[in-house]
């Protein structure tokens, strides 16, 4: 079945903008991701999301998962596992390697589920 493309409009409004601070990304005390050249991505009605540069986050973390979704407004969907010490994470880190135009700024970039690490954003710093 073929998935239908939709485009952000009034309806379901998506920005895309550059965050203007130092994101970093935390698992208990472990900083997994710091970054200055993260974007920040408002959907509709949804909590905005922090995009940090794949680069940034130490690839031995990241262990490619099975699972995929599909966002109409943005595109397919994959998804890794976040392998720490002492315990791996589970579909906690999502990346959009092909997004749709919309959103192309996203791309090589990943984002982190908020209920299984802490993202702080600090826009007074850079």
């Amino acid at each position: 079945m073929a998935r239908g493309k939709l485009e952000p409009g009034p309806d379901h409004p998506i920005t895309v903008s550059p965050t203007g601070g130092r994101v970093v990304v935390k698992v208990g005390d472990a900083v997994v991701a710091r970054t200055s050249d993260a974007f920040t991505l408002r959907e509709a009605e949804y909590p905005p999301v922090q995009y940090i540069p794949r680069e940034c986050v130490d690839p031995s973390l990241l262990r490619d998962s099975t699972t995929t979704t599909f966002c109409p407004y943005k595109g397919e969907c994959n998804y890794y596992d976040l392998t720490l010490e002492s315990e791996v994470l589970t579909d906690a880190v999502w990346i959009y390697r092909s997004p749709y135009d919309a959103v192309a700024e996203i791309a090589d970039h990943v984002a982190f589920y908020p209920g299984r690490v802490s993202v702080d954003v600090d826009v007074a710093s850079g």
